[in-house]
């Protein structure tokens, strides 16, 4: 598959769009190249810990237009599939207010103050991460509750380097608990199965651009689609024959795979 021939595409935004809250140059102009062509594009993070709402914010804030329509995370993903599994279901959450918010605004009922009887023990990116919530976690899934977890991502790129992400805090409950958990974003399927159905568009008719190998790019491939590694979050060239992960294409950033993909396209698009 060429640059050429892509006709959607699914973009991370931190570590893509953004360190932290410092925006990384280049990604307004890559929204207008995408926009200029008619090329449809989805966001999708592993990050629960805002809501589609404040990440729409948050991107307005850098001047980027984005409808929340374009916009997936780990949290909407993972309540999506507590919905197949028990609609309205009990839940006790370690994580913060993305996490929280989105599985109320979907039906579920937040048992943090009162634990016992929890159908489920969903565990994100939380900052706030105490012994006595990974005591409770641990009790409630010994006692049957299943144990989801939002994404595997052991860090999140920031402007003073990696920091510790959910995969960090999913350790930290498994260990007492005993219980691997169920794991929904990336590179798991659900999160690109939603946003390539939202995009129309079969996964050989997309690209999938992230800065993690281990779950932007080896999801990407694993669903099918073309993968692009851009080297402005957490992995760079070096990392790729030490983790085995291949990406059909690196670049340095979104201009320079901009510049590519325009140079692939015919004259007149």
């Amino acid at each position: 598959m060429l640059l050429a021939q892509i006709k959607a595409a699914i973009l991370d935004m931190d570590g893509v769009l953004w360190r932290g809250d410092t925006p990384i140059p280049g990604a307004g102009d890559f929204f207008a190249f995408l926009d200029a062509r008619g090329t449809p594009f989805m966001l999708a993070t592993n990050n629960s810990t805002n809501t589609v709402a404040q990440y729409v914010e948050k991107l307005a804030g850098f001047g980027f237009n984005v409808s929340p329509e374009r916009i997936i995370t780990s949290s909407v993903a993972t309540a999506l599939y507590l919905q197949s599994r028990k609609p309205g279901a009990r839940v006790y959450t370690v994580g913060m207010f993305g996490l929280d918010q989105t599985l109320v605004d979907y039906g579920f009922t937040l048992v943090n103050a009162n634990p016992d009887g929890a159908d489920f023990v969903v565990a994100g990116l939380d900052r706030g991460l105490t012994y006595e919530k990974i005591k409770i976690a641990s009790r409630l899934i010994r006692g049957g509750a299943v144990f989801v977890g939002t994404n595997p991502d052991l860090t999140f790129p920031t402007p003073e380097g990696p920091t510790p992400g959910a995969g960090t805090i999913l350790a930290a409950i498994e260990a007492p608990s005993g219980q691997e958990p169920v794991v929904i974003g990336k590179p798991l399927p659900l999160m690109f199965e939603l946003a390539l159905k939202h995009l129309g568009v079969s996964a050989g008719e997309a690209v999938m651009i992230g800065d993690r190998l281990e779950t932007d790019i080896l999801g990407g491939k694993r669903a099918g689609m073309y993968t692009v590694l851009v080297c402005t979050g957490i992995h760079t060239r070096g990392d790729i024959e030490a983790m085995g992960i291949k990406p059909d294409r690196v670049f340095d950033d979104l201009p320079a795979l901009r510049d590519a993909w325009r140079a692939a396209l015919p004259v007149s698009s």
